[in-house]
């Protein structure tokens, strides 16, 4: 009886235990159901804006005690708490958006990171130009390497007496439309007291968007990394996350955010039309494109951006506003909205709240001066099997030749440029161009969006020279710069790497990229020097012609 007594106490004590296992297993299966639905609801509450009593100029939790936003800059309306959100692998690497990302792992640039660790914390005060002892290395006896090309008689050829009808704008009649009323020019304002970017505008030409010892351009570029950003906005559009950045003096950039170190290429299973835009591949092809000779890329400088105060704090765009966090790091980062890589996973996170970035200044309104945008007939087909016609087609150069504007004048010879410019980045993206519509069909193509390039130093993709091989016809000034740059004391790495110094982000590409210039260079010359054994040097090399401003007509291709 004893027992029994004793069995049955035990029962009703592991009963109850089981009850409570029980109850609590329950408790915890009805809050994971739950989670989603209130996190829907949160999202849903900060969509309608956010009702929190906190104000936004005070601590918040989410954003850190350092990071406040002064009561001015507060607008009426605007949620002033985000959503929670779990941050997951937004890089391949820890550092990849790390201020001081790469510059100890560089070759040869430990000397440039202790430099700007005894500088001090302040990027306002930061050279322009290059750790001196670094410029020393990469120049001549006698100077730069640079200035030396720039004094060469292949970079001192004059343009054409220019026009009203070769100008893109009128400065007495056409300015004033794009400056405020209290702006507008008038007897008493000189243009040189235009702001910058206004100048460069005003400078864009039917054979250059800028000269080539234009003092505008250096002072343009400096303001792109100085001037204060007073708004910013995504860019409608494209595949990739861009900012529009307005500033004080109302110029405007396209700001490019870093997605990638120096050192990452491309991963080999990418394909080209869903590979990442790189920002230091736009700052590289601003300088490749000025060294050509080409001066067909509007002017890019690297900037360091603050991504609380340049950014955050100062857009109006709501959906890019809702997509700034707090990673588990304690990081600033934001993803906005775009068809790739704009999502938690691939978000761009600042070290803490600082980012790299391209800033290309904007060119004219499309309202002011409009432009042609054109489909490259070299397009590659932008599927995964299919393939473009000219890919499979030998003979299909012979079909543009005879189709305008590739008939007459100097278009063909442009896209040979082009194919080249591409050729030495390995920038495979190249669907359309643009062109200024004023000047009609004969002028110049102007090489926008080039982040694509420089994705690879250790391939070189000969699909992009096939417009080169098919045409076997080159501009007879490109092909002379080309024989030049391929020599030992105007070496196309060598003068890359001395005009890059002269930026904010500088090292702006690793030796294997600046190595890759001169590897594809000679192999570009080596295509010329094919089309020359084969169809002779006349037929090849074509003069530059100088156009006829009454109507501008050039020779028709063979």
């Amino acid at each position: 009886l004893l027992l029994y007594l004793k069995t049955m106490i035990l029962f009703r004590k592991f009963r109850l235990l089981i009850l409570m296992v029980f109850l609590v297993a329950c408790t915890m299966h009805i809050m994971i159901d739950l989670l989603p639905k209130l996190e829907k609801r949160g999202a849903e509450s900060a969509d309608g804006g956010c009702q929190c009593a906190q104000h936004p100029g005070s601590d918040a939790q989410g954003w850190g005690k350092q990071r406040t936003r002064s009561g001015a800059e507060a607008e009426a309306g605007w949620p002033n708490k985000h959503t929670l959100r779990i941050l997951q692998d937004f890089s391949n690497e820890p550092s990849s958006n790390l201020s001081s990302h790469s510059l100890e792992k560089m070759t040869g640039a430990g000397d440039r990171v202790e430099q700007l660790r005894r500088s001090g914390p302040s990027e306002d005060h930061k050279p322009l130009i290059g750790h001196q002892s670094r410029a020393r290395i990469i120049s001549t006896r006698g100077g730069s390497r640079l200035s030396a090309l720039y004094e060469h008689p292949l970079y001192k050829v004059d343009l054409p007496v220019l026009t009203d009808d070769d100008t893109l704008f009128n400065v007495n009649t056409d300015i004033s439309f794009y400056t405020k009323e209290e702006f507008s020019p008038t007897a008493d304002i000189p243009a040189e007291s235009y702001p910058h970017w206004l100048r460069f505008h005003i400078g864009i030409n039917r054979y250059e968007l800028y000269s080539r010892h234009s003092p505008v351009l250096d002072a343009l570029l400096k303001d792109l990394v100085n001037q204060r950003i007073t708004s910013v906005a995504m860019k409608s559009g494209g595949t990739q996350l861009k900012l529009i950045m307005t500033f004080q003096n109302n110029g405007q950039a396209l700001f490019k955010p870093m997605k990638q170190t120096r050192e990452q290429e491309t991963p080999p299973d990418f394909f080209y039309f869903s590979d990442f835009e790189r920002h230091n591949a736009e700052i590289a092809a601003f300088h490749l494109d000025r060294i050509l000779d080409f001066r067909r890329v509007p002017p890019v400088a690297g900037r360091l951006v603050n991504m609380t105060k340049e950014i955050r704090d100062v857009t109006r765009d709501k959906k890019l506003w809702r997509t700034f966090f707090i990673s588990p790091a304690n990081n600033v980062c934001f993803y906005g909205e775009c068809s790739y890589y704009c999502s938690t996973e691939h978000a761009l996170c600042g070290k803490p709240d600082q980012i790299e970035g391209s800033l290309a200044a904007f060119l004219p309104d499309l309202t002011l001066a409009k432009r042609k945008t054109w489909r490259n007939p070299w397009r590659r087909s932008y599927h995964k099997r299919k393939k473009a016609e000219w890919e499979v087609d030998p003979d299909y150069c012979d079909e543009v030749k005879q189709t305008p504007p590739y008939d007459r004048g100097s278009r063909l010879l442009d896209i040979m440029d082009m194919t080249i410019f591409d050729f030495l980045m390995g920038n495979m993206d190249r669907h359309h161009y643009e062109t200024f519509e004023k000047f009609g069909n004969n002028t110049f193509i102007i090489h926008l969006d080039n982040g694509r390039g420089f994705g690879k130093h250790s391939h070189d993709e000969l699909s992009i020279l096939v417009p080169l091989n098919q045409c076997c016809r080159v501009r007879k000034s490109t092909f002379l710069r080309l024989q030049l740059l391929a020599k030992e004391e105007y070496q196309l790495s060598v003068l890359m790497e001395e005009s890059l110094l002269r930026d904010r982000l500088s090292p702006v590409l690793i030796q294997p990229h600046l190595q890759a210039m001169d590897r594809r260079l000679r192999l570009v010359l080596q295509v010329l020097s094919g089309c020359i054994d084969k169809e002779g040097y006349v037929n090849v090399v074509e003069e530059d012609v100088v156009r006829d401003s009454a109507t501008h007509r050039g020779p028709r291709h063979r």
